[in-house]
């Protein structure tokens, strides 16, 4: 990443900002001011991090000398058990509490299945409406949302309620517009379409069909078509991408 400069040598700005050229040639205005708010926050959750650690600290002290803290739970339950036996003595208290946990498990069971479900459905309205809304596809692709999810989706998760992207090494994909934080979803997207090796191949054509899509048509593969451009429906697409990206 290197400073833009004009044929004087001056730094070239857009909107008071120095404008940077990134390795891939894209050129992307660089907010200090933005990156120094991102680095007090980031400053300020290392010291809450560093303070919650040392308040740990201080309460493990409390329990040194305790060697096996299975044994002493044990002692202190029994010691409540013994407490309890004005009612009923300890062995029915067992009995009545491993019943109530069961049915406590069970609920839970319950819970977890629908909380899942409704996880899934989340998911499902996030990912798949972030595509279906994409900007990025709708003026840049030759494909459908649908195709497109189907090619790009796994690399976005749901994540505290947002979309994340990861790129093909498992890594988070940070915004180059604003700096230390996430890539929105069009940015990510974008940045995926540019390291996908078949990129031309799912682009719209920027010019005529006429000598681009021409030639070779026959053949007894699934898709005849020269381009994508070529394609008219949906299923011709598909047929084409599985036949060409492989």
């Amino acid at each position: 990443m290197k400073l833009k400069l004009d044929e004087n040598g001056n730094v070239v700005l857009a909107d008071g900002k120095p404008v940077y050229i990134h390795d891939d040639g894209k050129e992307i205005p660089f907010d200090a001011g933005a990156a120094m708010q991102k680095i007090a926050q980031l400053n300020g959750e290392a010291k809450s991090h560093r303070e919650a650690r040392e308040a740990a600290e201080v309460l493990a002290k409390k329990f040194e000398g305790i060697e096996d803290p299975a044994a002493a739970l044990k002692a202190l339950q029994t010691i409540k058990n013994l407490d309890d036996k004005k009612l009923i003595d300890a062995g029915e208290a067992e009995k009545v509490k491993a019943e109530l946990a069961a049915a406590y498990e069970g609920r839970l069971k319950g819970k977890d299945e629908e909380l899942s479900k409704l996880q899934g459905q989340l998911h499902t309205e996030l990912i798949g409406g972030s595509f279906s809304r994409s900007k990025t596809i709708a003026e840049k692709l030759a494909i459908p949302a649908d195709i497109a999810q189907s090619f790009f989706g796994q690399r976005f998760k749901v994540e505290d309620g947002k979309v994340v992207a990861y790129d093909s090494n498992g890594s988070k994909l940070y915004s180059r517009v604003k700096p230390g934080e996430l890539a929105g979803f069009d940015e990510a997207l974008e940045t995926l379409i540019d390291s996908y090796p078949h990129k031309d191949s799912i682009l719209k054509s920027s010019g005529s069909s006429g000598s681009g899509s021409g030639g070779n048509t026959g053949g007894g593969g699934s898709s005849s078509a020269k381009s994508l451009a070529d394609c008219k429906t949906d299923a011709e697409r598909v047929a084409y991408l599985q036949a060409n990206t492989k």
